[in-house]
């Protein structure tokens, strides 16, 4: 049977700070091997395995990872079906049910796997299994969800309780309840009953069963979606909902809206490993400990530790741990993470300390990640700022000025194509140019390989805010 998969990829990862942040969040980034969250999702709901058949995926994301989606999936050669770009922040109920109306526009007939796009999930033979097992429900008019078989008295996620004992051959089984995240008492008191399953927000369902719930149990949200999908723009390949109508949805999840509401909910318990990461001691259980029971990652040295987690994902920032027990210590180019592992789930009280000073590094990543490459600030100064910029193959920067600033460019890999006012030409590596205060330029990568150039600002000013843009190719204004 062909599904169409729906790749959730939102939300800001507060939890994996200082590695996740909201400009550049957890499924972006490879915390588990060398692909990230996001790839693996897609790869694990991509092309055909025995039963089951997999077309291209919708994925609903906004606006500040539009080219992140793409750019990523083309690195792991998958294209998308389609990409939603939400106005703002709904939640997951008007998110699904924009991506089955999307689903349910294209084959009334569409059969749709919903999925987190931040998900650890590494048996993914298992997972097609359990996928085959819930598609019997589904032509039966069944919602189905899948339920993890939990492996300890998990307090960060929500259960659910089956209506019975899960059968041996994992078919789907009636769900008796949701339950909100409980306390550690409550959540062993779950775990020796054997009846719970952890709640993954996973779901399977036909597009056209799914659009019937929310007109049965959230009508209030079928009018503003519907409408800011009817109304959307497409924009560089993009579909833009419209957000007039967006603005008007609940921000509510897909478990409040419907799911805790219908009478045709059935679960197809999932007996293999599965994470969300949602902590680093997620990460530390899921990376593999060594025999002493440490993680060491990147630049990152132990010393007599044990289970404990270093990491270092700067190439100038060498972390050593020497005594520590049951410590991680994450270390970025600009913030360091230290604290008992047993405080994971707090981590995200960090950024709420950071946003109320100020600090930028609660929300925004060292690197800045444009549709063309990125580009990070090295040394920033009253008048001055040196970046390092990537710019992709085949890659152009807008033709732009600014008011307050010149620029020096030294390429030091690959070749760039620059323009300055009338003047065309091609710079090497070790060659340099100079953009004077007001010239109109712009950089751009005709070559095969990536183009990396160190800039170097001067002037009264040197905010990003500074730019006036003439042409660009992404339509940025």
């Amino acid at each position: 049977m062909l599904i169409t998969p729906v790749l959730l990829c939102g939300g800001s990862g507060t939890r994996l700070w200082p590695l996740s942040r909201k400009s550049y969040p957890k499924q972006f980034v490879p915390l588990v091997g060398e692909e990230t969250l996001f790839q693996a999702s897609a790869k694990r709901l991509s092309g055909a395995d025995g039963a089951l058949s997999f077309a291209a995926p919708i994925v609903v994301t906004n606006s500040d990872f539009r080219f992140i989606v793409p750019e990523q999936l083309q690195a792991v050669g998958i294209d998308p079906g389609a990409i939603l770009i939400e106005p703002a922040a709904r939640n997951t109920a008007p998110a699904v049910l924009a991506a089955a109306l999307k689903a349910h526009d294209d084959n009334p007939e569409a059969v749709l796997l919903v999925a987190p796009s931040d998900h650890l999930i590494p048996d993914v033979a298992a997972f097609h299994e359990a996928v085959v097992r819930g598609l019997a429900a589904v032509q039966e008019g069944q919602l189905v969800t899948f339920g993890i078989t939990p492996t300890h008295p998990e307090t960060a996620y929500g259960y659910l309780e089956l209506a019975g004992a899960a059968a041996e051959d994992g078919s789907p089984i009636a769900l008796k309840q949701f339950v909100e995240k409980p306390d550690a008492e409550r959540a062993a008191e779950m775990l020796a009953a054997g009846t719970f399953k952890w709640n993954a927000g996973i779901f399977l369902f036909a597009a056209k069963d799914i659009i019937a719930a929310f007109k049965t149990h959230a009508p209030e949200l079928v009018a503003p979606v519907s409408t800011a999908f009817s109304t959307a723009e497409p924009d560089l390949g993009f579909l833009r909902l419209a957000a007039d109508p967006w603005g008007e949805a609940d921000d509510i999840s897909i478990d409040f809206a419907v799911m805790e509401k219908a009478d045709n909910l059935s679960v197809v318990p999932f007996d293999s490993a599965w994470s969300d990461l949602g902590g680093w001691d997620a990460v530390w259980r899921e990376a593999g400990p060594d025999e002493n029971g440490v993680v060491v990652t990147g630049a990152a040295t132990a010393i007599d530790c044990s289970d404990t987690l270093l990491r270092s994902d700067s190439e100038r920032l060498e972390v050593v741990g020497i005594g520590l027990d049951n410590i991680m210590a994450v270390a970025m180019n600009d913030a360091v993470l230290v604290a008992d592992k047993s405080r994971a789930q707090d981590v995200k009280k960090a950024v709420s300390a950071l946003k109320a000073k100020g600090s930028s590094q609660a929300t925004h990543f060292p690197k800045d990640h444009r549709p063309w490459g990125w580009f990070e600030s090295l040394v920033v100064g009253d008048r001055f700022q040196v970046k390092r910029i990537l710019v992709h193959p085949g890659a152009s920067l807008s033709l732009q000025s600014h008011f307050h600033r010149s620029e020096h460019w030294i390429v030091v890999e690959g070749t760039a194509r620059v323009t300055v006012d009338e003047d065309v030409k091609l710079v090497t590596e070790n060659q340099s140019v100079y953009i004077p205060l007001g010239a109109v330029h712009r950089m751009e990568n005709p070559g095969k390989v990536p183009m990396v150039l160190i800039e170097v600002q001067t002037g009264a000013y040197v905010g990003e805010d500074d730019i006036v843009r003439y042409e660009d190719i992404y339509a940025r204004s």
